[in-house]
């Protein structure tokens, strides 16, 4: 029996990811014992065992952008976390292990590394951070998303497989009556779904809320997830209006995405990948509260192949809805849109990840 550690998380992007690759891996090989090793206190502490595997929590956190004393701790957990790491691969003895990025990410590989175990980097991303670009120099393999890593990470460790998405994406052929349906909405009526990532994005928020009118008057719907922080002013501020449908989170983003005629988001790797796998004109926004503005770059990866627009967050507010109601009423634009991100889709991104992974415990 072989073992496999997946490490990460801290997202919803990085941890369905690392999801897809424990499903595919119990696939190819169902024998395989997975443990997963994330971040205490972060939402992988409640979506892994969710989707039916065991995790371990470290105490790591990452630095705090602004000059607070939680940043004085972090040497003191991270010290804690490496000391963890070394007891769970002792005692799990793993014959492989994979970093999918967050917090829990960096302590797991580096200790593996150190025990000589073969380790895998997922790097979801078209900038990689410091973290990933140092532990590749003792990785054996580097997954990648974007073509030209080669300027972070040795060129022969590379693997360009595309992020692997939830696999319930793959067919929203003949579901769109019945998602519609589900979010109560009116199948003669066009529909925007936000999406703020996981935890929210308070610009998407406010671009939303500041133009819940304008929908109305053009009879668009909107699918809005709003994290749970926004949530209860968002029910306040939609009351009354049938054709705007909040959720703190999306369960079911097969319906949300099958609903959608056109999406609004952030432009983190993960949704971005699935964003390409469903295929619908997408505008993205992305957040300047990333490591490296990394997701600016992932946009861009985008527009430079008219297969997505970018609105600068700092102009969210303005611009956002009216520049979605105005591709709405543009057909051609709405073809051209989701023609070219469904060209950059890679469906087989799980799967190719797994065949890496059993040469390197082979």
């Amino acid at each position: 029996m072989k073992r496999v550690i997946i490490s990460g998380g801290g997202t919803g992007g990085h941890i369905f990811p690392a999801i897809s690759i424990a499903n595919m891996l119990k696939e190819v090989d169902k024998t395989v014992e997975i443990l997963f090793v994330g971040a205490e206190g972060r939402m992988e502490m409640e979506k892994i065992p969710a989707a039916g595997y065991n995790i371990v929590g470290l105490p790591v956190v990452g630095l705090q952008r602004k000059l607070t004393l939680k940043n004085f701790l972090v040497p003191f957990k991270l010290f804690t976390s490496l000391r963890k790491s070394t007891k769970i691969i002792k005692d799990f003895k793993p014959d492989a292990v994979i970093g999918v990025g967050g917090y829990a990410s960096a302590p797991v590989l580096k200790t593996a590394q150190r025990m000589g175990i073969p380790t895998l980097i997922q790097e979801q991303n078209s900038y990689a951070g410091v973290t990933n670009k140092l532990l590749s120099k003792k990785a054996a393999a580097i997954c990648v998303a974007y073509q030209g890593m080669e300027r972070f990470f040795p060129k022969e460790k590379l693997f360009y497989t595309g992020n692997p998405v939830r696999q319930d994406l793959f067919n929203l052929a003949g579901i769109r009556e019945e998602a519609l349906r589900f979010f109560g909405l009116d199948p003669k009526k066009p529909v925007i779904l936000s999406l703020g990532g996981s935890l929210g994005a308070r610009t998407m928020n406010e671009s939303v809320a500041a133009h819940l009118s304008e929908l109305e008057r053009n009879n668009i719907q909107i699918i809005w997830q709003t994290g749970k922080y926004y949530f209860n002013a968002a029910l306040q501020l939609s009351e009354g209006k049938s054709s705007v449908k909040v959720c703190d989170f999306i369960q079911n983003m097969k319906y949300a995405f099958s609903a959608a005629d056109i999406i609004i988001s952030r432009a983190g790797a993960g949704t971005i990948s699935e964003l390409c796998i469903v295929g619908k004109p997408a505008i993205l926004t992305p957040s300047p509260n990333v490591a490296e503005d990394h997701q600016t770059k992932n946009a861009m990866a985008l527009v430079r192949q008219n297969a997505a627009i970018m609105i600068k967050d700092e102009d969210a507010q303005r611009d956002l809805i009216p520049k979605a109601v105005e591709i709405l009423g543009n057909t051609a634009a709405m073809k051209d849109l989701s023609v070219n991100i469904a060209k950059l889709a890679l469906p087989d991104a799980a799967k190719e990840i797994v065949k890496i992974i059993l040469t390197l415990y082979k």
